[in-house]
């Protein structure tokens, strides 16, 4: 049996730490195999997931948002998004695939194409990673940003994403990115990065099972702050977070990828969590995100989060403007409104 070594990042006085990777604070464990096999048999027995109802649908974003509007978000579809904050232009997760697999033929396939080709976005300044799961980091993807012609970006990413950049994307160069620990934080400019800690898990091969953090990233510059979950299940960090924080005047939270509940339940959330969660990081406004695009990842239809959400949201109070759902390609424009003018005399 392959053994790993013990990680270069292991710090035993910190307790989400172990000799050869790293552990959710509650201790939940990642899904065991015989579990996953259980829930693909189920799922090939009842012929899920369905295809959608109805069609989801792109706009195209105007390249001037893409480019130069301070304090927006475009949402390109699952968990990527297109950040403009303190002067910067930050990209989360990236992925751009056909298909959210090790292999570029097959796998889940992506229903809904991105709203623009990862060519003709503007110069990306960084891009923050939340965990390696392939529906959240594409090979191809980070590499062609790599080879921007503006020059490769700052990753940010969690613990051991740094050796795997320098293996497969830099060869060798590690000043493209970044390793962050939970609760660490970086500065780039104007823009302040902190990883935080969510119940997930990580893994791109059957051998390598949490061997790299995981995490969701708060991004703070010039009066606002955005925090982007990436993935996560509804754990006490949530609390820890909501805690840590005044609030968010942004929220990315991700509505899908949520049945069947006794899998998915400790890795994800679903919409009425989603709205949980809303509540408990104190989120001015929050953004619907990892729905509607890749066929297949889990048992819902993707036209489904949606409309869950939209019952959440009503049961809570909510209206539709303080947890929106985007279609891929708007843009939200989520700068604080400005302070009033202070009377001279």
């Amino acid at each position: 049996m392959f053994r790993r070594r013990t990680h270069r990042h292991y710090d035993p006085a910190k307790p989400h730490h172990r000799p050869r990777g790293f552990c959710n604070t509650g201790g939940q464990p990642a899904p065991p195999l015989l579990d996953v096999l259980r829930w693909q048999w189920q799922r090939l027995r009842a012929r899920r997931p369905r295809l959608p109802a109805r069609e989801i649908g792109c706009v195209a974003p105007a390249r001037a948002d893409l480019a130069t509007t301070e304090g927006s978000v475009t949402w390109l579809g699952h968990a990527t998004l297109l950040v403009r904050i303190g002067g910067y232009t930050v990209l989360t997760d990236p992925q751009f695939a056909p298909f959210a697999s090790p292999l570029p033929f097959t796998g889940p396939p992506r229903h809904q194409p991105p709203p623009v080709r990862l060519a003709d976005l503007p110069p990306i300044d960084v891009v923050v990673i939340s965990h390696n799961h392939y529906d959240h980091l594409g090979l191809p993807t980070v590499r062609a940003l790599y080879r921007q012609r503006s020059g490769a970006p700052l990753f940010l990413v969690p613990l051991g994403l740094d050796d795997w950049f320098a293996r497969h994307v830099t060869r060798g160069e590690r000043g493209c990115s970044r390793a962050l620990d939970w609760w660490q934080s970086t500065h780039v400019g104007a823009l302040t990065a902190t990883l935080l800690p969510v119940q997930h898990w990580s893994a791109r091969t059957l051998w390598d099972k949490n061997a790299t953090l995981w995490g969701a990233w708060a991004l703070e510059a010039e009066g606002w702050r955005l925090f982007f979950a990436g993935d996560l299940g509804l754990s006490r960090d949530v609390d820890a977070i909501g805690a840590a924080f005044d609030g968010f005047d942004l929220a990315a939270l991700p509505i899908g990828a949520y049945e069947p509940r006794w899998i998915m339940r400790p890795y994800h959330l679903d919409p009425h969590e989603a709205v949980q969660v809303h509540q408990a990081i104190g989120a001015r406004r929050s953004l619907a995100i990892h729905w509607g695009t890749y066929h297949g990842l889990t048992d819902e239809a993707l036209d489904e989060p949606p409309q869950a959400l939209a019952a959440a949201r009503a049961a809570a109070g909510l209206d539709a403007d303080d947890f929106a759902i985007l279609r891929p390609g708007e843009t939200l424009r989520a700068a604080p409104a400005p302070s009033p003018p202070t009377d001279p005399a």
